[in-house]
């Protein structure tokens, strides 16, 4: 039976997977459930993580752990889970910074105008683990299945 391309299947239904997990673990803490927050970066398990290693695993065990798909794939998911780690996170730290800066001198000089930077969520060691965890089960679970 023919399923298409697993790779993709499997990578995409691994991100769903986290996105309902966050948006579970969300209505149950906060008692909301929001379409934006659905789709929206950061949380826990890292959904960015769990599609990479679920891309990852499924080309290993596709087309061998010695192959240079899984090589490429491997290398693309640390690259992607170190950037949601430290990169994303620490320029997310910054706009934090820089927006109560510029509050502070918006109330000393009120004719100053300032927009407000978007605070881009990056994610915790622990959240990304959990999301590659997620991505390892989806890949080895998904292919054994077909």
């Amino acid at each position: 039976m023919n399923f298409g391309n697993p790779v993709l299947i499997l990578s995409a239904l691994s991100w769903v997977l986290a996105q309902l997990i966050k948006g579970t673990v969300q209505r149950i803490v906060e008692g909301t459930f929001s379409i934006e927050q659905f789709l929206a970066s950061g949380g826990m398990p890292s959904s960015h993580s769990a599609l990479v290693t679920c891309c990852a695993v499924t080309m290993g065990m596709l087309y061998g752990f010695d192959s240079g798909l899984f090589a490429i794939a491997a290398l693309f998911a640390i690259v992607v889970m170190y950037d949601a780690c430290h990169v994303r996170k620490s320029s997310g730290d910054q706009a934090e910074v820089l927006n109560q800066l510029m509050l502070a001198l918006q109330e000393s000089n009120p004719d100053m105008a300032a927009r407000q930077l978007k605070v881009i969520m990056g994610h915790t060691t622990l959240q990304v683990f959990f999301g590659a965890l997620l991505g390892f089960a989806v890949g080895l679970t998904g292919i054994w299945l077909l």
